[in-house]
């Protein structure tokens, strides 16, 4: 199962419906989020809002509290008023926590030591379309205080968070997200990072600020020097038994896919 949308998945407060609409035409999906970009005195007018103005249900997500919250029922009261059906599940920690969420497409949000460690028998459960995964909850669950070093980069730990919830959901056939990136000004640092993230296998990144839209897609879209070089060895492999040198390089089945996924990528 795959989660099925573009690559730039925006956040937008619940309580601001006015931002909705603009949320949903700037990016390839949006997500309406209940849970931390909600203050607790407002969580329920939130959902009346959530309520009261529909979006395209193919492309909108809403995020819902914890597990253990009790804000997830009320949350799951309003949606059922909805055509919303794909949701984003806070602070998941083990697979039990879907259970509450059947009959839902459901993205795993692993933003905590305990989630992270769990990734992989959460990605198997039949109600999980995606995994996504949570840097500075992650960070705050651990007792640390920043998931980023002074250049900008992932501490150690945050990497081996994203690398474990990227091979555990498409090691089970699921769809990976990576994490927001918090700078909102730093187009070339996110656009290095969401890079990274194409290259190496996440489906789409979450993003906080509807400026970071066009990087984000531009990053997932092949150059037309990257379509062209896939072309290539996509024809040069035409007829070929197996290995065999192209432009200097070994080409073998890995190396076909990694072009063949190019052009998937660019629509080829």
């Amino acid at each position: 199962m795959t989660l099925g949308m573009g690559p730039a998945i925006l956040f937008c407060p619940a309580d601001r419906p006015e931002r909705f609409a603009k949320a949903a035409e700037r990016a390839d999906a949006v997500i309406l989020d209940l849970e931390d970009a909600v203050a607790p005195s407002a969580k329920s007018s939130a959902r009346e809002a959530l309520v009261a103005h529909s979006l395209d249900p193919e492309r909108t997500i809403v995020r819902v509290n914890p597990a253990s919250s009790s804000d997830l029922a009320a949350d799951l009261a309003a949606i059922n008023r909805t055509a919303y059906r794909t949701l984003m599940l806070a602070k998941v920690e083990q697979a039990g926590d879907l259970e509450a969420l059947d009959g839902y497409r459901v993205i795993a949000l692993c933003e905590t030591a305990k989630g992270v460690l769990a990734a992989e028998a959460i990605a198997r459960h039949q109600s999980a379309v995606a995994l996504m995964w949570g840097a500075e909850d992650l960070v705050a669950s651990l007792g640390g205080t920043s998931s980023r070093r002074a250049d900008g980069r992932y501490r150690d730990v945050a990497r081996h968070a994203r690398s474990t919830v990227l091979l555990a959901a498409r090691a089970n056939g699921k769809s990976a997200i990576d994490s927001v990136y918090l700078d909102i000004h730093d187009t070339a640092g996110l656009a290095a990072e969401v890079a990274d993230a194409a290259a190496s296998g996440f489906g789409a990144t979450a993003c906080i600020h509807p400026g970071q839209v066009d990087t984000i897609r531009a990053a997932y879209r092949p150059s037309d020097d990257d379509v062209r070089h896939a072309q290539a060895i996509i024809a040069a492999a035409a007829g070929q038994p197996g290995v065999f040198q192209f432009e200097g390089m070994m080409v073998d089945e890995p190396v076909i896919r990694h072009a063949a996924e190019t052009l998937r990528r660019a629509g080829k």
